[in-house]
């Protein structure tokens, strides 16, 4: 075995707990070590899917965590068969209410709106919980005078709630059109994966859209592409290749993302609104 490798073998009679495995390369990395690290893999560089809980401890100024909008009623606006079944046990296993959360939180020092999806919930689906939360957040930040970081990951429109999961699409966007109008930032940070109806609604209205490496991304998702028979190559929908063609504005490692978005905050806010210290890590659990 070569030095520095792990192998199951090896770890036979330590807690199982202390090691996770990558899900990309199937290496046994240090639990300790792999949260140090953000969750990203020392030896092949995955990023891999957080919780709302692990993507706040990496961007939030600590104590500063305030969720908004969370009473939000169950939707099963179709009464379509076990969905509103399905969601009870997406709340149970999750501990969220939906598959978005929002809130307000620092970013050194900024007071901002912050939505953050969930891929397990549902997939991370917009239906109209989804796209209410993300409205609501981003009208009471044009109200209060606050930029708004948008962090996203989904599977999609929700078919279970049909129409009204598309037209959650213009809705979002008409509330991103406040914010321009407002003249207020609004940044979007894609990450693994992101399809569907949330790219082509708020996802990609971002003033800056920032993208974690490996991401994969797009309108149709690998499934839908191969229904079709359409042919494209593999590597069109990752965040390299979309940064490559101009689709997106700054490509980075997760180590990277809250300094960035302290740096777009400096430059893009228009005065700072309760200015709180900027220690990093927060504990929300």
């Amino acid at each position: 075995m070569a030095q520095g490798d792990v192998t199951l073998g090896s770890l036979e009679d330590i807690p199982a707990d202390l090691w996770e495995e990558c899900s990309a390369c199937h290496q046994l990395l240090y639990s300790r070590e792999f949260e140090a690290a953000l969750w990203v893999c020392s030896k092949c560089g995955y990023h891999k899917r957080l919780t709302v809980e692990q993507r706040l401890a990496t961007v939030a100024d600590e104590g500063s965590v305030q969720e908004l909008f969370a009473d939000l009623p169950l939707a099963d606006p179709l009464r379509f068969p076990e969905y509103h079944e399905k969601l009870e046990q997406a709340r149970q296993k999750t501990g969220m209410d939906e598959a978005v959360w929002t809130g307000l939180v620092s970013i050194g020092g900024h007071r901002v709106g912050m939505g953050i999806m969930d891929l397990a919930f549902i997939g991370g689906s917009m239906g109209w919980v989804v796209g209410e939360k993300v409205t609501l957040l981003i009208e009471r930040c044009v109200e209060e005078r606050r930029g708004v970081v948008m962090f996203c990951a989904s599977g999609g429109a929700r078919m279970q709630e049909s129409l009204v999961a598309l037209m959650q699409m213009p809705k979002t966007c008409a509330a991103v059109g406040q914010m321009n109008q407002a003249r207020l930032p609004y940044i979007t940070v894609l990450t693994d994966p992101t399809y569907g109806g949330v790219t082509a609604s708020f996802a990609f209205l971002g003033d800056v859209i920032l993208a974690e490496k490996g991401a994969a991304m797009g309108f149709a998702g690998p499934r839908v592409i191969q229904i079709t028979k359409m042919k494209i190559a593999p590597e069109v929908q990752t965040a390299e290749f979309q940064y490559e063609h101009g689709m997106i504005d700054l490509l980075v490692g997760r180590e990277q993302v809250r300094d960035t978005l302290v740096d777009l905050l400096e430059w893009l806010v228009p005065h700072p609104v309760d200015r709180q210290s900027s220690g990093s890590g927060v504990s929300v659990g």
